[in-house]
């Protein structure tokens, strides 16, 4: 029996951790392949090589992000392999079951839920012609009709092959992200997600664990995210976990999902002190600061433990912090929501996303749609359209200024300039990317690309829109910002020149003296004169005015530029 199993994930460089499960379980007794689409990849294709494999079974891997294209191929798969039997799983499908076999009249079954075991014991009874209802968590046809088994009990995951060591995944390992987890449920019951359906915490055997992660670094892994929904729930399995990496990550970087709230102090303190930096990453759940939301949604959260322990870290400059925001969640309308996000900011974390609500099926967050009046996308992913305190209006304006946030501030291209922003022109951070984001739709640059460079420029078009103050030391921070991004010398720059060449000889003191030559300026420099003390601002946010020189060298054996500020002094000469 020829069994495939496959999926569509959102990139190529993401790799779908259910389908080495599946496989993993179901060997040695069958002999499962695994093949891996993109949703980019066409639909004729994805189905032109499924075909080509002459599957006796065909499995896939269904989420909100592949569940509409994966129906469209699966429509297609069945005209062309009739008599291949077509199984779906997944989180997608394991809810509103019997809605999905009514709707896709091709599927001949759907596993809920955990699908190791059901996964294995169906294909048993496929190959006998056997009795499907006598396996757990499974939905099929019988006469015309759909049947649903009752769920099956969590699996005792220790029992679970590692699904980490495939010849084929070998090769591909430092050019892909490795899914890992080393636990699976959630302790906690935060309506808007999956996870608050299950009961407890199941972990797998800790010897297994390093075994696997030693594995993956040796053989090449670059980056390992942990899909455990709280990693840090169980103090000493983290702790022991966080030691073996420090002592064994060979350059690759690992990323965490931790509840900050509940990270103890002596955990922070160990990791400040031992961690190298850049090898963790940690991602956090905030959602909303407004208590009367995290009530509703059952999400118990103490922001100030975990503004101390997102700002215990960043002061340790070892790990890197990406935030998550919702918005859309009851009761918190556009002016609470616009309090959220500038609380989370002033925590001025590397990463800060803005997410917005999804009824996901089977989540008790879509039980109470009715109840909060909320308007949602009829197909996956199911975001928010309105509720009874958030206009459709509102929504759509703060999807403007999430599109600012990630490429002003999530991409760090100019980072000096909008925290000078953010601090001494708009009243609130959430209003900077607000105003800027009405205004990028207003031009209509939301529907073109852009270079990199016109960042810049919409940036300062905007500006000057507004009438800003200060416009002329607001340039010469993103002249810094535009200097330093490059390694080697731009070859263009969106202002004209600040310093011309006959005034070099002039300004031949200090630090610039050392570039200077008969043939004038080194090619590896960059002279600018900005109204201000680069280098005092850049170092601790110390604003000194006044006419200075900015001067970047892009050493070309150096991995980034090195930049001087001299002071223009009165009588038209350098001090450095």
């Amino acid at each position: 029996m020829k069994i495939v199993v496959t999926t569509l994930n959102a990139k190529y460089i993401h790799t779908c951790l259910a389908l080495r499960l599946l496989k993993a379980y179901a060997a040695p007794k069958y002999d499962v392949e695994m093949v891996e689409f993109t949703i980019k990849d066409p639909e004729v294709h994805v189905v032109s090589d499924l075909f080509a494999r002459s599957p006796d079974v065909i499995g896939f891997s269904c989420y909100i992000w592949n569940i509409e294209k994966t129906i469209q191929i699966v429509s297609m798969l069945k005209k062309v392999l009739p008599e291949t039997k077509i199984i779906l799983g997944g989180p997608e499908v394991s809810y509103d079951t019997e809605q999905w076999m009514a709707r896709i009249k091709e599927a001949d079954f759907i596993v809920r839920g955990e699908g190791e075991e059901t996964f294995k014991q169906l294909l048993r009874q496929i190959e006998t012609d056997g009795a499907y209802d006598t396996i757990a968590g499974l939905a099929f046809r019988k006469d015309g009709s759909i049947v649903l088994t009752p769920s099956r009990p969590n699996l005792d995951i220790t029992k679970i092959p590692t699904p980490y060591r495939f010849p084929q995944d070998r090769d591909s390992l430092g050019k892909r992200i490795v899914y890992f987890e080393t636990s699976r449920g959630c302790p906690f019951q935060c309506q808007f997600c999956l996870s608050s359906i299950e009961v407890g915490v199941r972990y797998f055997p800790m010897e297994q664990v390093k075994s696997d992660l030693l594995y993956l670094i040796n053989n090449g892994a670059k980056m390992i995210k942990f899909i455990d929904r709280t990693f840090n729930i169980k103090r000493d399995y983290a702790l022991e976990i966080f030691q073996f990496l420090i002592d064994n990550h060979g350059g690759c970087q690992f990323q965490f999902e931790i509840t900050a709230d509940i990270m103890r102090p002596e955990v922070l303190e160990f990791l400040n002190k031992h961690a190298p930096a850049g090898i963790f990453r940690f991602e956090i759940g905030v959602q909303s600061t407004n208590d009367h939301t995290n009530d509703l949604v059952k999400r118990r959260q103490n922001f100030n433990k975990l503004a101390r322990t997102v700002t215990l870290v960043k002061e340790g400059k070892k790990i890197d912090q990406h935030l998550d925001l919702i918005a859309g969640l009851p009761e918190e309308n556009y002016a609470s929501f616009r309090k959220t996000f500038n609380d989370v900011f002033a925590l001025r974390p590397e990463e800060l996303q803005l997410g917005f609500l999804k009824m996901l099926r089977g989540t008790g967050m879509r039980a109470m749609a009715e109840q909060f009046g909320y308007q949602y996308m009829d197909h996956a992913p199911y975001e928010i359209l309105s509720n009874n305190v958030l206009s459709f209006a509102e929504m759509t304006r703060i999807k403007r200024a999430e599109d600012i946030l990630e490429k002003f501030w999530n991409q760090h291209y100019l980072d000096h300039t909008v925290e000078y922003l953010i601090d001494h022109v708009f009243e609130t951070p959430f209003d900077f990317f607000q105003q800027f984001g009405d205004f990028w739709d207003e031009q209509g640059w939301g529907k073109i690309g852009h270079q990199f460079d016109e960042l810049f420029t919409r940036l300062f078009q905007f500006l000057q829109g507004i009438e800003t103050k200060q416009l002329a030391l607001i340039e010469g921070l993103m002249k810094v910002d535009y200097l330093l991004h490059y390694r080697h010398k731009p070859r263009k720059k969106w202002w004209s020149p600040t310093v011309a060449k006959d005034e070099l000889p002039e300004l031949s003191g200090g630090v610039l003296k050392q570039f200077l030559s008969g043939q004038g300026l080194s090619k590896h420099v960059i002279v600018e004169k900005i109204p201000f003390h680069a280098a005092e601002w850049i170092r601790c946010r110390r604003l000194v005015e006044g006419p200075h020189l900015f001067i970047v060298h892009y050493d070309p054996k150096a991995t980034r530029p090195v930049y001087y500020t001299e002071t223009i002094t009165d009588a038209g000469r350098l001090s450095s």
